[in-house]
Protein backbone atom coordinates (compact mmCIF):
# COMPACT_ATOMS: atom_id res chain seq x y z
CA UNK A 1 0.00 0.00 0.00
CA UNK A 2 1.03 3.13 -0.68
CA UNK A 3 2.21 5.75 2.13
CA UNK A 4 4.06 8.98 2.55
CA UNK A 5 6.82 8.55 4.90
CA UNK A 6 5.77 11.10 7.48
CA UNK A 7 8.54 9.44 9.69
CA UNK A 8 11.19 9.68 7.30
CA UNK A 9 14.67 9.14 8.92
CA UNK A 10 16.54 12.70 8.89
CA UNK A 11 18.89 13.97 5.67
CA UNK A 12 22.36 13.55 6.21
CA UNK A 13 23.61 16.69 7.73
CA UNK A 14 27.08 17.66 9.14
CA UNK A 15 25.61 19.61 12.32
CA UNK A 16 25.66 18.56 15.52
CA UNK A 17 23.49 20.09 18.80
CA UNK A 18 23.22 19.51 22.29
CA UNK A 19 20.48 18.17 25.32
CA UNK A 20 19.15 21.94 25.29
CA UNK A 21 18.85 21.81 21.69
CA UNK A 22 16.77 18.45 21.42
CA UNK A 23 14.80 20.43 24.54
CA UNK A 24 13.97 23.65 22.74
CA UNK A 25 12.85 21.76 19.85
CA UNK A 26 10.54 19.35 21.74
CA UNK A 27 9.24 22.29 22.73
CA UNK A 28 8.86 24.23 19.64
CA UNK A 29 6.96 20.93 18.62
CA UNK A 30 4.63 21.60 21.68
CA UNK A 31 4.02 24.92 20.44
CA UNK A 32 3.06 23.76 16.92
CA UNK A 33 0.18 21.82 18.89
CA UNK A 34 -1.81 25.00 19.40
CA UNK A 35 -2.48 24.54 15.80
CA UNK A 36 -4.00 21.50 16.41
CA UNK A 37 -7.31 22.11 14.87
CA UNK A 38 -6.97 25.32 13.49
CA UNK A 39 -4.14 25.38 11.59
CA UNK A 40 -5.43 23.91 8.64
CA UNK A 41 -4.87 23.69 5.69
CA UNK A 42 -1.65 25.34 6.61
CA UNK A 43 0.67 23.07 8.25
CA UNK A 44 1.22 23.29 12.48
CA UNK A 45 4.32 25.04 13.40
CA UNK A 46 5.95 26.44 16.63
CA UNK A 47 8.78 28.54 17.20
CA UNK A 48 11.33 28.93 20.38
CA UNK A 49 13.65 31.45 20.86
CA UNK A 50 16.45 31.70 23.11
CA UNK A 51 19.97 33.98 24.12
CA UNK A 52 22.05 31.62 25.50
CA UNK A 53 20.09 29.00 27.38
CA UNK A 54 17.42 31.25 28.14
CA UNK A 55 14.15 30.73 26.71
CA UNK A 56 12.87 34.19 25.85
CA UNK A 57 9.97 33.93 23.03
CA UNK A 58 7.72 31.26 21.89
CA UNK A 59 4.99 30.42 19.87
CA UNK A 60 2.71 28.61 17.30
CA UNK A 61 0.23 28.74 14.24
CA UNK A 62 -2.37 29.01 15.87
CA UNK A 63 -4.94 29.73 13.25
CA UNK A 64 -5.14 29.61 9.34
CA UNK A 65 -4.74 33.15 8.22
CA UNK A 66 -3.14 34.56 11.09
CA UNK A 67 0.13 35.15 12.25
CA UNK A 68 2.80 32.51 12.14
CA UNK A 69 4.80 30.55 14.87
CA UNK A 70 7.75 32.75 14.13
CA UNK A 71 5.96 36.02 14.32
CA UNK A 72 4.69 35.06 17.91
CA UNK A 73 7.60 34.17 19.11
CA UNK A 74 9.54 37.19 17.48
CA UNK A 75 6.57 39.63 19.36
CA UNK A 76 6.98 37.56 22.88
CA UNK A 77 11.04 37.87 22.67
CA UNK A 78 10.91 41.58 21.25
CA UNK A 79 14.01 43.40 21.31
CA UNK A 80 15.58 39.87 23.14
CA UNK A 81 15.54 38.66 19.86
CA UNK A 82 18.97 40.42 18.91
CA UNK A 83 21.61 37.97 18.07
CA UNK A 84 18.86 35.21 19.56
CA UNK A 85 18.81 31.50 18.69
CA UNK A 86 15.67 30.23 16.54
CA UNK A 87 14.17 26.79 17.17
CA UNK A 88 11.47 26.32 14.46
CA UNK A 89 9.92 23.13 13.19
CA UNK A 90 9.44 23.68 9.55
CA UNK A 91 11.37 25.90 6.97
CA UNK A 92 10.48 29.68 7.62
CA UNK A 93 8.73 30.89 4.87
CA UNK A 94 9.71 32.69 2.10
CA UNK A 95 6.55 33.87 0.17
CA UNK A 96 3.74 36.43 0.64
CA UNK A 97 0.51 34.54 1.01
CA UNK A 98 -1.86 35.91 3.93
CA UNK A 99 0.67 37.00 6.13
CA UNK A 100 4.40 38.13 5.19
CA UNK A 101 7.53 36.01 4.88
CA UNK A 102 9.24 34.56 8.30
CA UNK A 103 12.43 34.43 7.00
CA UNK A 104 12.13 38.55 6.33
CA UNK A 105 10.76 38.68 9.59
CA UNK A 106 13.62 37.04 11.15
CA UNK A 107 15.90 39.30 9.55
CA UNK A 108 14.39 42.15 10.32
CA UNK A 109 14.38 41.45 14.18
CA UNK A 110 18.10 40.16 13.82
CA UNK A 111 18.26 37.18 15.55
CA UNK A 112 21.98 35.36 14.86
CA UNK A 113 20.46 31.62 14.47
CA UNK A 114 17.90 29.32 12.89
CA UNK A 115 17.69 25.52 13.80
CA UNK A 116 14.93 24.17 11.75
CA UNK A 117 13.40 20.74 12.06
CA UNK A 118 12.92 20.21 8.54
CA UNK A 119 13.52 22.10 5.06
CA UNK A 120 9.52 22.67 3.02
CA UNK A 121 8.75 19.92 1.82
CA UNK A 122 7.45 21.39 -1.52
CA UNK A 123 10.10 21.12 -4.13
CA UNK A 124 8.87 24.78 -5.43
CA UNK A 125 10.34 26.71 -2.04
CA UNK A 126 12.13 24.23 -0.21
CA UNK A 127 15.40 25.59 0.92
CA UNK A 128 14.64 29.37 -0.06
CA UNK A 129 13.60 30.41 3.47
CA UNK A 130 17.19 29.76 4.05
CA UNK A 131 18.97 30.92 1.15
CA UNK A 132 17.32 34.47 2.32
CA UNK A 133 18.63 34.01 6.32
CA UNK A 134 21.91 33.01 4.90
CA UNK A 135 22.18 36.06 2.25
CA UNK A 136 21.10 38.17 5.42
CA UNK A 137 24.24 36.46 7.46
CA UNK A 138 22.18 34.15 9.63
CA UNK A 139 23.14 31.05 10.66
CA UNK A 140 21.42 28.04 9.51
CA UNK A 141 21.02 24.16 10.65
CA UNK A 142 18.16 22.03 10.05
CA UNK A 143 17.40 18.19 10.48
CA UNK A 144 16.79 18.42 14.65
CA UNK A 145 13.85 16.02 15.04
CA UNK A 146 12.92 15.74 11.85
CA UNK A 147 11.29 12.68 12.23
CA UNK A 148 9.03 13.92 15.10
CA UNK A 149 8.45 17.38 13.02
CA UNK A 150 7.07 15.32 9.84
CA UNK A 151 4.96 13.03 12.05
CA UNK A 152 2.80 15.90 13.17
CA UNK A 153 1.99 17.52 9.58
CA UNK A 154 1.61 14.16 7.38
CA UNK A 155 -1.04 15.58 5.38
CA UNK A 156 0.69 18.98 4.42
CA UNK A 157 3.79 16.25 3.66
CA UNK A 158 1.73 14.29 0.95
CA UNK A 159 0.28 16.82 -0.63
CA UNK A 160 3.44 18.60 -1.40
CA UNK A 161 5.54 15.22 -2.08
CA UNK A 162 2.87 12.98 -3.65
CA UNK A 163 -0.01 15.50 -4.52
CA UNK A 164 -2.57 13.84 -2.90
CA UNK A 165 -3.70 14.05 0.55
CA UNK A 166 -2.80 11.79 3.27
CA UNK A 167 -5.45 9.13 4.11
CA UNK A 168 -7.45 7.83 7.20
CA UNK A 169 -9.87 5.13 7.25
CA UNK A 170 -11.60 5.20 10.44
CA UNK A 171 -14.07 1.92 11.34
CA UNK A 172 -15.56 0.52 14.44
CA UNK A 173 -16.16 -2.82 15.06
CA UNK A 174 -16.80 -5.86 17.49
CA UNK A 175 -14.72 -7.73 18.99
CA UNK A 176 -15.34 -10.65 16.49
CA UNK A 177 -14.52 -7.78 13.77
CA UNK A 178 -17.91 -6.78 12.49
CA UNK A 179 -19.23 -3.41 11.78
CA UNK A 180 -23.13 -3.87 11.29
CA UNK A 181 -25.85 -6.42 11.80
CA UNK A 182 -27.27 -8.15 8.98
CA UNK A 183 -30.11 -5.62 8.68
CA UNK A 184 -27.51 -2.78 8.29
CA UNK A 185 -27.62 -1.52 12.37
CA UNK A 186 -24.61 -0.15 13.18
CA UNK A 187 -25.67 2.51 15.88
CA UNK A 188 -23.98 2.02 18.45
CA UNK A 189 -21.01 -0.30 18.17
CA UNK A 190 -18.73 1.74 20.65
CA UNK A 191 -19.25 3.48 23.44
CA UNK A 192 -19.31 7.29 24.28
CA UNK A 193 -15.71 7.83 25.20
CA UNK A 194 -14.97 6.20 21.37
CA UNK A 195 -17.47 8.46 19.82
CA UNK A 196 -15.86 11.44 21.83
CA UNK A 197 -12.28 10.39 20.24
CA UNK A 198 -13.59 10.31 17.30
CA UNK A 199 -14.97 14.18 17.23
CA UNK A 200 -11.99 14.86 17.73
CA UNK A 201 -10.00 12.45 14.98
CA UNK A 202 -12.29 14.39 12.67
CA UNK A 203 -11.95 18.09 14.01
CA UNK A 204 -7.92 17.12 12.42
CA UNK A 205 -9.34 16.88 9.00
CA UNK A 206 -9.96 18.85 6.12
CA UNK A 207 -12.34 16.98 5.09
CA UNK A 208 -14.59 13.33 6.23
CA UNK A 209 -15.13 10.98 2.94
CA UNK A 210 -18.57 8.93 2.98
CA UNK A 211 -20.42 6.79 0.45
CA UNK A 212 -23.81 7.28 -0.73
CA UNK A 213 -24.89 3.66 0.97
CA UNK A 214 -23.94 4.82 4.00
CA UNK A 215 -25.94 8.16 3.69
CA UNK A 216 -29.13 6.17 2.85
CA UNK A 217 -28.58 3.56 5.72
CA UNK A 218 -27.26 5.40 8.44
CA UNK A 219 -28.24 9.38 7.55
CA UNK A 220 -24.89 10.71 9.38
CA UNK A 221 -24.23 14.38 9.78
CA UNK A 222 -20.44 13.65 9.71
CA UNK A 223 -19.81 16.81 11.66
CA UNK A 224 -17.65 18.08 14.62
CA UNK A 225 -19.55 18.08 17.80
CA UNK A 226 -19.59 18.59 21.59
CA UNK A 227 -19.92 14.91 23.24
CA UNK A 228 -18.91 15.18 26.94
CA UNK A 229 -18.73 12.13 29.11
CA UNK A 230 -17.29 11.49 32.73
CA UNK A 231 -14.02 11.12 31.12
CA UNK A 232 -13.82 13.62 28.58
CA UNK A 233 -12.95 16.58 30.56
CA UNK A 234 -10.53 18.58 28.29
CA UNK A 235 -12.30 21.90 26.58
CA UNK A 236 -9.93 21.42 23.30
CA UNK A 237 -13.55 21.92 21.33
CA UNK A 238 -14.07 25.46 23.48
CA UNK A 239 -10.63 26.04 22.71
CA UNK A 240 -10.97 25.42 18.86
CA UNK A 241 -14.35 27.41 18.07
CA UNK A 242 -12.46 30.17 20.31
CA UNK A 243 -9.94 30.06 17.56
CA UNK A 244 -12.43 30.08 14.18
CA UNK A 245 -12.47 26.47 13.93
CA UNK A 246 -13.98 25.37 10.67
CA UNK A 247 -15.77 22.10 9.96
CA UNK A 248 -14.22 19.80 8.08
CA UNK A 249 -15.47 19.58 4.37
CA UNK A 250 -18.01 16.78 4.05
CA UNK A 251 -17.72 14.57 0.31
CA UNK A 252 -20.51 12.12 -0.65
CA UNK A 253 -19.47 9.66 -3.51
CA UNK A 254 -22.88 8.87 -5.33
CA UNK A 255 -22.07 7.53 -8.84
CA UNK A 256 -25.85 7.08 -9.28
CA UNK A 257 -27.23 10.03 -7.84
CA UNK A 258 -29.73 8.16 -5.12
CA UNK A 259 -28.56 11.03 -2.28
CA UNK A 260 -31.57 12.34 -1.00
CA UNK A 261 -31.14 16.15 -0.25
CA UNK A 262 -32.96 16.51 2.78
CA UNK A 263 -30.68 14.18 4.51
CA UNK A 264 -28.31 15.72 7.50
CA UNK A 265 -25.02 15.66 5.73
CA UNK A 266 -26.47 18.29 2.90
CA UNK A 267 -27.70 20.60 5.77
CA UNK A 268 -25.59 24.14 6.82
CA UNK A 269 -24.14 24.53 9.64
CA UNK A 270 -21.83 27.69 9.20
CA UNK A 271 -20.69 30.13 6.60
CA UNK A 272 -17.58 28.41 6.00
CA UNK A 273 -19.34 24.87 5.77
CA UNK A 274 -18.67 23.20 2.73
CA UNK A 275 -20.15 19.49 0.89
CA UNK A 276 -18.61 18.36 -2.20
CA UNK A 277 -21.57 15.62 -3.99
CA UNK A 278 -19.23 13.37 -6.25
CA UNK A 279 -22.14 12.15 -8.59
CA UNK A 280 -22.16 11.27 -12.41
CA UNK A 281 -26.31 10.54 -11.69
CA UNK A 282 -29.37 12.15 -13.60
CA UNK A 283 -29.80 14.69 -10.76
CA UNK A 284 -28.35 18.56 -10.93
CA UNK A 285 -28.10 20.38 -8.00
CA UNK A 286 -29.38 23.41 -9.80
CA UNK A 287 -32.67 22.13 -10.47
CA UNK A 288 -33.56 19.84 -7.60
CA UNK A 289 -32.62 22.27 -5.27
CA UNK A 290 -33.66 25.51 -7.65
CA UNK A 291 -36.90 26.08 -5.05
CA UNK A 292 -34.09 26.54 -1.92
CA UNK A 293 -31.17 27.77 -3.34
CA UNK A 294 -30.19 29.60 -0.78
CA UNK A 295 -30.27 26.07 1.35
CA UNK A 296 -27.59 24.40 -1.10
CA UNK A 297 -25.22 27.36 -1.30
CA UNK A 298 -22.70 25.26 0.33
CA UNK A 299 -22.93 22.16 -1.83
CA UNK A 300 -20.38 21.85 -5.09
CA UNK A 301 -21.13 19.10 -7.32
CA UNK A 302 -18.17 17.08 -8.77
CA UNK A 303 -18.17 14.87 -11.78
CA UNK A 304 -17.46 11.47 -10.55
CA UNK A 305 -13.53 10.89 -11.78
CA UNK A 306 -11.96 7.82 -13.30
CA UNK A 307 -10.41 6.63 -10.61
CA UNK A 308 -9.93 7.40 -6.60
CA UNK A 309 -6.66 8.68 -7.11
CA UNK A 310 -7.86 11.10 -9.51
CA UNK A 311 -10.47 12.11 -7.16
CA UNK A 312 -7.71 12.44 -4.43
CA UNK A 313 -5.11 14.51 -7.01
CA UNK A 314 -8.16 17.12 -7.43
CA UNK A 315 -8.84 17.10 -3.65
CA UNK A 316 -4.85 17.88 -3.28
CA UNK A 317 -5.51 21.04 -6.21
CA UNK A 318 -8.36 22.12 -4.08
CA UNK A 319 -6.48 22.15 -0.58
CA UNK A 320 -7.20 19.45 1.21
CA UNK A 321 -4.26 17.83 2.56
CA UNK A 322 -5.89 15.50 4.64
CA UNK A 323 -8.92 13.37 4.74
CA UNK A 324 -11.08 10.85 6.75
CA UNK A 325 -13.02 8.10 5.35
CA UNK A 326 -16.16 7.11 7.39
CA UNK A 327 -17.69 4.56 5.29
CA UNK A 328 -18.93 1.11 4.84
CA UNK A 329 -16.85 -1.99 4.06
CA UNK A 330 -17.69 -1.51 0.08
CA UNK A 331 -15.70 1.89 0.10
CA UNK A 332 -13.30 1.30 2.92
CA UNK A 333 -12.44 -1.60 0.53
CA UNK A 334 -12.14 0.01 -2.33
CA UNK A 335 -9.74 3.08 -1.33
CA UNK A 336 -7.49 0.37 0.60
CA UNK A 337 -7.56 -2.18 -2.47
CA UNK A 338 -6.35 0.89 -4.40
CA UNK A 339 -3.36 1.13 -2.20
CA UNK A 340 -4.55 4.75 -0.85
CA UNK A 341 -4.79 4.42 2.67
CA UNK A 342 -2.17 5.57 4.80
CA UNK A 343 -3.61 4.79 7.75
CA UNK A 344 -6.64 2.69 9.48
CA UNK A 345 -7.75 3.46 12.59
CA UNK A 346 -10.54 0.55 14.04
CA UNK A 347 -12.48 1.13 17.46
CA UNK A 348 -12.77 -2.10 18.71
CA UNK A 349 -15.77 -2.46 20.82
CA UNK A 350 -16.69 -4.89 23.43
CA UNK A 351 -19.51 -6.65 22.02
CA UNK A 352 -19.97 -9.89 19.86
CA UNK A 353 -22.55 -9.31 16.89
CA UNK A 354 -22.17 -12.87 15.34
CA UNK A 355 -21.04 -13.97 12.32
CA UNK A 356 -24.49 -13.18 10.25
CA UNK A 357 -23.53 -9.44 10.45
CA UNK A 358 -21.27 -7.57 7.84
CA UNK A 359 -16.86 -7.89 8.14
CA UNK A 360 -15.25 -5.16 8.38
CA UNK A 361 -13.50 -4.14 4.47
CA UNK A 362 -14.36 -5.46 1.70
CA UNK A 363 -10.89 -6.64 0.70
CA UNK A 364 -10.47 -10.21 -1.94
CA UNK A 365 -7.63 -12.21 -0.08
CA UNK A 366 -7.21 -15.31 -1.66
CA UNK A 367 -3.53 -16.67 -0.42
CA UNK A 368 -1.92 -15.46 3.59
CA UNK A 369 1.41 -13.76 1.26
CA UNK A 370 -1.54 -11.45 -0.14
CA UNK A 371 -2.78 -10.10 2.99
CA UNK A 372 -1.89 -6.52 3.59
CA UNK A 373 0.91 -6.29 6.54
CA UNK A 374 -0.18 -2.72 9.01
CA UNK A 375 2.43 -1.86 11.42
CA UNK A 376 0.27 -0.89 15.04
CA UNK A 377 1.61 2.70 15.74
CA UNK A 378 -0.97 3.47 18.38
CA UNK A 379 -3.09 1.55 20.98
CA UNK A 380 -5.06 2.89 23.67
CA UNK A 381 -8.62 1.80 25.86
CA UNK A 382 -11.05 4.01 25.72
CA UNK A 383 -13.68 2.93 28.70
CA UNK A 384 -14.05 -0.59 27.83
CA UNK A 385 -13.09 -0.50 23.78
CA UNK A 386 -9.67 -0.42 22.12
CA UNK A 387 -8.66 2.41 19.96
CA UNK A 388 -6.05 0.70 17.22
CA UNK A 389 -4.10 2.92 15.07
CA UNK A 390 -1.77 1.15 11.92
CA UNK A 391 0.24 2.99 9.62
CA UNK A 392 -0.31 1.05 6.17
CA UNK A 393 3.08 0.23 4.17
Amino acid sequence: MSSANSTKKSSAHPFRWSGFDHQMMARALRQAKKGEFTARPNPMVGCVITQGEVLVGEGGHEQFGLAHAEVNALAMAGEKAQGATCYVTLEPCAHRGKTGPCAEALIKAGVGKVVAAMLDPNPKVAGKGFAILQDAGIKVEYGLLEAQARAINPGFISAMERGRPWVICKLAMSLDGRTALANGQSKWITGSQARADVQKLRARQDAIVTGVGTLLADNPSLTVRRQDTLYQLDDWFDKAQSKGFCLPARILLDRGGRADFNAKLFARHSTSDRVIWVTDGAKCLETEGAEHSAQFRHVEQWQTPDSLLRLLERLTVNGFNQLMIEAGHKLSGAFFSAGLVDELVVYMASKLMGDKAKGLMALEVLNMDEAPELKLSDMRLLGDDIKLTYRVS
